[in-house]
């Protein structure tokens, strides 16, 4: 796994802190906190800084807990990209000057989203590995994502982290996002840094810039998730990649029957891969929360599930060990 990169874009977008948008986090005041704490869970294993592990309302585990199984199991290089975290982490970051999100509905939702982009294409541009896993942590990321999309002109609708995808209230907000930025759905095709900044959060920015720098040196890009890095590859193709670029996502998100996941990957000319962890065929408790639609992917689980396929490592020993980091985080 040596020429084998697994970078996590971690950040933060005020979008978040609205109440039934998000299942990241025991609540939404809690949501800040998320991505500082999966980056350590897929550093370190465990919490270290933040002290917690994010759990839903209904105690689903942050699938940091499936991507760092498969970590465990085949011991893959990461690099966590610090892409405006609100909170402290102990993970060693590399800055790209991303600053947290703005709200949505707010005009100059992100900033910083122009030299974000840049300082992430450099980097990726200058990364020496064969290939990239490109994954990202920002609670609140489908809806950015779809304000993203539409002010692409991409009509595709996102997939949510919760049981029940609150589509109406994504699309609510998207319209008064779009009506703040004086947009109509379609003004920022082609201009995927207007559609960042507008729309967007610095996680997007971030990873779209990764991506461009990636494969400016043919360097193979996996974007390891759902809906937020189906608006990743819009954004990169969007700014006139027309290249090969790959989409490993879960099973819990392909299969989501509220959001466009396989039409939107075949729209956007991407190589999807889908994979089934088998959390169905056990009685474990956290587990059982992704089988009844929670949580779904995140953390890149979707692409760490299918570097694990690739590898010939058996589901049955990834669920295994996603069971004892549960046990030993949670059952405490």
């Amino acid at each position: 796994m040596h020429d084998t990169r697994f970078v996590l874009a971690a950040g933060t977008t005020a979008t978040a802190e609205r109440a039934g948008l998000s299942a990241a986090g025991a609540d939404p005041s809690l949501a800040s906190t998320t991505p500082s704490a999966d980056a350590e869970l897929l550093t370190y294993g465990q919490p270290v800084r933040t002290g917690t592990v994010p759990v839903s309302p209904d105690g689903c585990p942050t699938p940091a807990l499936g991507t760092r199984a498969v970590r465990d199991c085949l011991g893959f290089d990461v690099t966590v990209v610090d892409a405006g975290l609100s909170e402290p982490t102990a993970a060693p970051t590399v800055s790209v000057g991303a600053k947290p999100g703005r709200d949505i509905t707010e005009q100059d939702t992100v900033p910083t989203a122009y030299g974000a982009f840049e300082a992430a294409r450099q980097f990726g541009h200058a990364l020496p590995n064969d290939e990239l896993w490109l994954a990202e942590t920002v609670p609140g990321g489908t809806t950015t994502a779809l304000g993203v999309l539409r002010a692409l002109g991409e009509d595709v609708m996102v997939s949510s982290s919760l049981p029940e995808n609150p589509i109406e209230q994504k699309r609510d907000l998207v319209e008064e996002g779009l009506a703040a930025s004086s947009l109509d759905p379609g003004d920022a095709a082609g201009q995927p840094k207007r559609a960042l900044r507008r729309m967007g959060d610095p996680v997007l920015a971030t990873l779209s810039g990764l991506t461009a720098g990636a494969v400016e040196t043919d360097t193979a890009v996996t974007l390891a998730g759902g809906s937020q890095q189906l608006a990743v590859a819009a954004l990169v193709r969007h700014g006139g990649y027309e290249g090969p670029l790959s989409l490993a996502t879960t099973s819990y998100v392909a299969d989501d029957p509220t959001a466009d996941l396989r039409a939107g990957a075949e729209g956007l000319d991407l190589d999807l891969t889908v994979t089934d962890p088998g959390f169905d065929q056990t009685d474990h408790v956290g587990m059982n929360r992704f089988v009844a639609g929670e949580a779904k992917e995140g953390v890149g689980m979707g692409g760490a599930l299918a570097l694990a396929q690739r590898a010939g490592v058996p589901m049955a020993e990834v669920r295994a060990a996603f069971a004892d980091s549960y046990g030993e985080l949670l059952d405490r």
